[in-house]
């Protein structure tokens, strides 16, 4: 599979053709050719580390919030003293990150 993201870039390359590339690196990482000699080092050197890693960065930003946590989420914004509504809208927009959410409402 040709490398898109270094040396193989092309306007000409379609979607399809992007994100069939994308998915191959995903399923196989090359360490040894990272996109980030950070990450790859952990992976080569402390794997245990790496897999906890990753499981928390999907756990944060891949995983749908559940309504309870949606709640909570909403109830501590409202807590800071913004009404329900307003602190729902920001929190949607921000997609559930709280302090995006928070900032946004105060002007930030």
């Amino acid at each position: 599979m040709q490398d898109i993201l270094k040396d193989q870039w092309s306007p000409a390359l379609t979607i399809k053709t992007a994100m069939l590339s994308l998915q191959a690196l995903l399923c196989s990482p090359e360490p040894s050719d990272p996109q980030d000699a950070q990450v790859a080092r952990m992976y080569l050197d402390n794997r245990p580390e790496f897999d906890r890693t990753a499981r928390y960065w999907v756990q944060m930003y891949a995983t749908p919030k559940k309504e309870t946590d949606k709640d909570d989420a909403i109830g501590r914004v409202c807590e800071m003293g913004f009404d329900q509504l307003s602190a729902r809208r920001a929190l949607e927009k921000h997609k559930w990150d709280e302090q995006a959410a928070v900032n946004e409402l105060l002007g930030m």
